[in-house]
């Protein structure tokens, strides 16, 4: 596959994605005021976006078996307590942006114990073992 093209499907699949978990959120706001016919607009359309975004991931090869697919999350978590957060965190410090100082911060621990239940369940699997939750 060309560059080009590579690109514009990573972007489409950031914007898909991007756009799933807004409308999700819209939903849940939606429920909450009481309107629950627009609550199952934003899931319905959520939807299609996630169906969207399934259709670049397969055509960028990012999916495979279970075990490289929790190697994938393990990598990724990894990234993001190593590099991505760190920074994150410490651009909010210097900016004087508290509240996004602290959600970095709490996102950083919650990845850290993504990547070990990611890598918890890649030894099981790699046993032909599904995990016990």
């Amino acid at each position: 596959m060309k560059e080009m093209t590579k690109r514009s499907l990573r972007d489409a699949f950031a914007g898909e994605s991007m756009a799933n978990m807004k409308y999700l959120i819209y939903s849940d706001i939606a429920r909450k005021e009481g309107y629950s016919n627009v609550a199952r607009l934003f899931e319905a359309i959520a939807y299609a976006e996630r169906v969207h975004a399934g259709n670049h991931t397969r055509l960028l090869g990012y999916l495979g078996e279970t075990s490289k697919n929790l190697q994938a999350g393990v990598d990724g978590e990894t990234f993001e307590i190593e590099e991505m957060y760190p920074i994150y965190k410490n651009t909010a410090r210097m900016q004087q942006e508290k509240a996004a100082e602290i959600s970095h911060g709490y996102a950083l621990e919650v990845e850290k114990i993504h990547e070990k239940m990611y890598e918890k369940s890649k030894k099981e699997t790699v046993k032909g073992n599904d995990i016990d939750l």
